[in-house]
């Protein structure tokens, strides 16, 4: 239940974002945050035992994001679950907490997603920009909007953890970014 809560909150946040961003002024109208990476990200740092109700929570939003914003069915499946993954493989080594800590790991996601985007592309024949460094300029820009919002996604993803959570304990631990 709290997966799916987390999902069905970031895929209205996409959608807001999504109908709101395209109004902004000059070139932060192509800096769209990756709320998407973000949440994959925040499923496989706080993955519970088993991972594959995180990684399917991840998928799922990927499709809603490829149905909502015309990309082909499955590019940010495969680039949420990639994510994802990566993710869960840092959640020992990484201790995200703190302002700092979550701006510069929220550019690291967004990083991250870009390039298995360009991957997934590539392997795919999925069409790209026509130059590499529009492509780079436009990670640039992801990136930096990423890492703007990611404090504000994870803070909005930790309350909704302290309510699913058990114990006061289990709440405290939620509201304060402990990994469970």
């Amino acid at each position: 239940m709290r997966i799916a809560t987390i999902v069905l909150v970031a895929y209205v946040l996409c959608v807001i974002t999504a109908a709101v961003w395209r109004f902004m002024p000059g070139f932060t109208r192509d800096a769209v945050p990756a709320i998407g990476a973000l949440t994959a990200a925040y499923l496989g740092h706080t993955t519970r035992p088993y991972r594959a109700p995180s990684m399917a929570g991840s998928v799922v939003l990927g499709y809603l994001m490829d149905v909502v914003s015309g990309t082909p069915t499955g590019l940010s499946c495969l680039v949420l679950g990639v994510t994802h993954d990566v993710a869960r493989t840092t959640q020992q080594r990484i201790f995200v907490r703190g302002t700092t800590m979550t701006i510069a790991y929220s550019a690291f996601i967004s990083v991250l997603a870009s390039i298995a985007r360009v991957i997934v592309c590539v392997v795919f024949g999925i069409p790209r920009p026509p130059t590499f460094g529009l492509e780079l300029q436009q990670m640039a820009l992801i990136a930096l909007a990423t890492a703007l919002v990611g404090p504000l996604v994870w803070r909005l993803f930790r309350r909704i953890d302290a309510a699913y959570a058990r114990t006061h304990r289990e709440r405290d631990a939620a509201l304060e970014g402990l990994t469970p």
